[in-house]
């Protein structure tokens, strides 16, 4: 027997694959719509086109990453974690391996295995997948989803739609990397119905600073260094890992984490600096020990060849210029005071931020749909009956390291579940 109930999923990414096949387990019939000619774009070029799909760490650990979101995700989390994210992907024939930083990827290394293996998955479960149709806005009758009217542009010339449905899963992604297709269209959906929408920023995005040494260094990868968000003479937030200079400032995964706080802080008129500690497992006392060690062990050594033990080639004319030092001093000429200064330095090399860079090169969007307004255990709207949520469109934002791809999986298995239970066929 045919159902008559029908549950549309707006957007073809990983949350909305992802909730489209759950909501096709009992063969209830499932319509995903995509604008887009293809479905998941923007996953194509996640984790640099290999598709960090998740991260290892165990779940309480998960949770510290996604800052003021943690509590609202912890049923999604729990239904469908890492550990059955990667038996899902197994049952896909896809194999996972497990990198630095407990980062997880197809052993292909090819995000384009993932989003063909989903996309036959979600065809198999009897999915109806249209491409080049545009959602305009949601049809509501007495408080609960009615319809779907969308723009199909693969017709000619396009035509306006209206699509039936009980349910509808909204899971159209933020604003990043608008060239995939996440061009913001769920958040003016959400709005037109009475959503609140939490202002939507880049994160996960790389920082302009006001210095122009970052040109004389791009392309430097730092690693196990230390770096700080300072505002006000007080130190906001860190993060310690691996970070790359380029020709307009920070970027590398420990900017970018620190990158929604500093992003924040610009938008409220805040003037920010970012100090990277290069020595952050030494104290002052043992690194100036170290220093001191350095020069009476080489009293004869130049200061320019002596650095060399210390820090990157390519920082050493910039340590030398910002400390004042002359680099043709041996290492019996240092001063205790010239010591204090190079220390100094080494714990604080800093920069003043100026900008961030847009939405076309942020990883993921900070904002969008309010939390308050979504029913966590289901991902139902609690304005509008029917209404479910998945992934980048809710208020929702993680750092990087598979945390937000998880997090979209976890969101579009909940919201699936949900909605297809929603029904009772």
């Amino acid at each position: 027997m045919e159902h008559t109930k029908q549950i549309i999923v707006i957007g073809a990414g990983p949350a909305g694959l992802m909730a489209a096949g759950q909501a096709a387990l009992e063969q209830a019939r499932v319509l995903l719509l995509e604008k887009m000619p293809q479905p998941g774009r923007k996953l194509l070029i996640s984790g640099k086109g290999r598709c960090n799909l998740t991260n290892a760490c165990d779940l309480p650990t998960f949770l510290t990453h996604y800052g003021k979101a943690a509590n609202f995700l912890k049923p999604a989390l729990y239904s469908f974690d890492n550990t059955h994210l990667i038996n899902f992907f197994a049952s896909l024939g896809i194999a996972t391996i497990t990198e630095r930083g407990g980062r997880i990827f197809p052993a292909s290394s090819q995000a384009r295995e993932v989003v063909d293996a989903l996309t036959s998955w979600v065809l198999s479960r009897g999915v109806l997948l249209k491409t080049k149709h545009r959602v305009l806005s949601l049809k509501v009758t007495d408080g609960k989803i009615s319809g779907v009217e969308v723009v199909d542009s693969s017709s000619h010339p396009p035509q306006k739609k209206l699509y039936p449905a009980q349910a509808v899963v909204l899971a159209t992604g933020g604003a990043s990397y608008p060239g995939t297709g996440s061009t913001g269209d769920g958040y003016r959906i959400a709005q037109d119905l009475g959503h609140t929408i939490v202002p939507i920023r880049p994160a996960l995005t790389p920082l302009v600073t006001s210095d122009d040494i970052v040109k004389q260094i791009q392309g430097l990868s730092l690693k196990n260094v230390r770096a700080e968000v300072w505002c006000k003479g007080k130190k906001i937030n860190s993060a310690f890992g691996e970070m790359l200079f380029t020709h307009f400032g920070l970027s590398g995964p420990i900017i970018l984490t620190l990158s929604k706080t500093v992003v924040d802080l610009l938008n409220d008129q805040e003037e920010v600096s970012v100090k990277l500690d290069l020595k952050p497992a030494l104290d002052e006392s043992t690194l100036d020990q170290r220093l001191l060690r350095e020069f009476t062990t080489h009293p004869q050594m130049l200061l320019r060849t002596i650095l060399k033990s210390l820090i990157p080639l390519r920082l050493i004319p910039i340590c030398l210029v910002q400390t004042n030092l002359a680099p043709d001093k041996t290492g019996s000429q240092i001063t205790a005071a010239e010591r204090r200064r190079l220390r100094t330095w080494l714990k604080n090399f800093t920069f003043n931020i100026t900008g961030y860079r847009p939405f076309s090169e942020a990883i993921i969007t900070a904002g969008g749909i309010a939390l308050s307004e979504v029913d966590r255990n289901t991902l139902e709207s609690k304005l509008i009956k029917g209404l479910y949520f998945a992934g980048e469109v809710l208020d929702i934002d993680a750092d990087t390291g598979g945390f937000n791809l998880q997090a979209a999986f976890a969101t579009g298995y909940l919201a699936g579940r949900a909605c297809l239970k929603s029904l009772n066929l």
